[in-house]
C-alpha cells in the first residue's frame, strides 16, 4: 500500500495518506493571538490539508485537541462548535498540555478518511 506525503520538510509532513486515511501533524495557529483566534487559524488550516489529501471535515475520524490550559476551553469550543460538520461529528478528545512554547494555546491533530 503506497504512502504519500503532503508539505514534507526534514522533520515531518503536514499530512499523510495511507491507504484511504489521513493522518494530519498538530496545527497550531499564529503564536500570540487569543485562543479563539488560533483555534480559527488552526482549523482552516485543516480545511486546506484535508482538501490537498481529497478528503474533508465531514470524514474526520478523530480529533485531538490540546489546550495550554482547560480555563480556554469554552472560548475554543465555541469556534468548534461553528465549524465542525453536526451531521459528522467525529470522535474527540480535549485535554491540557505543555505546548512547543507558551505563545501557543491550541493544537489540534485529526486523522479523517478519504472515502
Amino acid at each position: 500500500m503506497s504512502i504519500r506525503r503532503i508539505e514534507s520538510g526534514p522533520r515531518m509532513s503536514q499530512a499523510v495518506i495511507h491507504g484511504h486515511t489521513v493522518y494530519l501533524a498538530g496545527q497550531v495557529g499564529a503564536p500570540g493571538e487569543s485562543v479563539a483566534a488560533q483555534t480559527k487559524a488552526i482549523l482552516a488550516a485543516i480545511d486546506q490539508l484535508l482538501a490537498k489529501a481529497g478528503s474533508a471535515k465531514s470524514k474526520i475520524l478523530q480529533a485531538i485537541i490540546w489546550l495550554d490550559d482547560m480555563a480556554n476551553f469554552a472560548e475554543m469550543n465555541a469556534v468548534w462548535d461553528a465549524w465542525v460538520d453536526p451531521a459528522n461529528t467525529p470522535a474527540r478528545a480535549t485535554g491540557e498540555a505543555k505546548l512547543a512554547g507558551p505563545e501557543y494555546k491550541v493544537e489540534i491533530i485529526v486523522t479523517a478518511a478519504l472515502d
